[in-house]
């Protein structure tokens, strides 16, 4: 298995510790898929992508609909995708994902994050070349699958890696990585082969190496990471430290 595999034993997905963040963090998701390519489904691979993951996180209709509604209620600040990079603690590279209509407050804020916990927010491109953007699917099928089959099978579409897993509930599920550009292709493979999509996003998975911190140095960085983690604007927060138990 390769480093998304490894990654992926530890993020599981990105599970955030409230549901109300879920749901807050899919439904800007899902009003910039609108902004970007309109609230029908069918000519917006994104949005039918983000509906099966909110579905999947049992978020409430009325909350979908409130997150398309956004995109087009012109009394409503738009929301910008913004990357944020820094290191945080003994020099541990770190890449911040928000969505935010207040860029002002959003890099004032991560950029407080980082003095507090002896860190330092950097300049754009400062670490994102140490991270590479993938595109992420978990897909479910009523018949066996022969993974490696469809692992060839998905090299076409743009996918590097195909496994299977069991979910929390003990069920077997496929995951597919592929390139940042390659979403569309292998959302359309999905959908055209009869697969049932669960989910599907994008990620970052570091391409360097990968620094390893005693138990003690390794609380710093995760009271960055929470507090990264705990802002409204954040999305999402990838690093470079080495996963526990590697």
């Amino acid at each position: 298995m390769g480093r998304a595999f490894e990654f992926r034993k530890e993020r599981k997905f990105k599970r955030w510790g409230h549901m109300a963040r879920v749901f807050t963090k899919i439904g800007k998701e899902i009003t910039i898929a609108v902004k970007q390519g309109g609230p029908d489904v069918t000519g917006n691979p994104r949005l039918r992508a983000l509906l099966q993951t909110a579905r999947s996180e049992n978020m409430p209709k009325e909350n979908i609909e409130r997150a398309i509604k956004r995109a087009s209620d012109k009394d409503q600040s738009d929301y910008k995708e913004i990357v944020l990079e820094g290191y945080g603690p003994h020099g541990i590279a770190v890449l911040v994902e928000a969505a935010t209509d207040n860029n002002n407050r959003t890099v004032a804020n991560v950029r407080s994050y980082f003095t507090k916990s002896g860190g330092s927010l950097g300049t754009s491109g400062s670490v994102e070349y140490m991270f590479d953007h993938k595109c992420v699917f978990r897909m479910k099928s009523d018949k066996p699958v022969d993974v490696e089959e469809l692992e060839l099978e998905l090299i076409d579409y743009g996918a590097e890696e195909v496994f299977e897993e069991e979910n929390e509930n003990e069920e077997k599920e496929i995951v597919i990585y592929g390139e940042y550009t390659a979403f569309n292709n292998i959302q359309k493979y999905i959908e055209d082969n009869g697969y049932e999509l669960i989910a599907g996003e994008f990620t970052r998975i570091p391409n360097t190496e990968l620094k390893d911190l005693p138990a003690e140095d390794r609380v710093e960085l995760d009271k960055l990471i929470e507090r990264l983690e705990e802002d409204d604007d954040v999305q999402n927060v990838y690093h470079t430290l080495k996963p526990l138990g590697e």
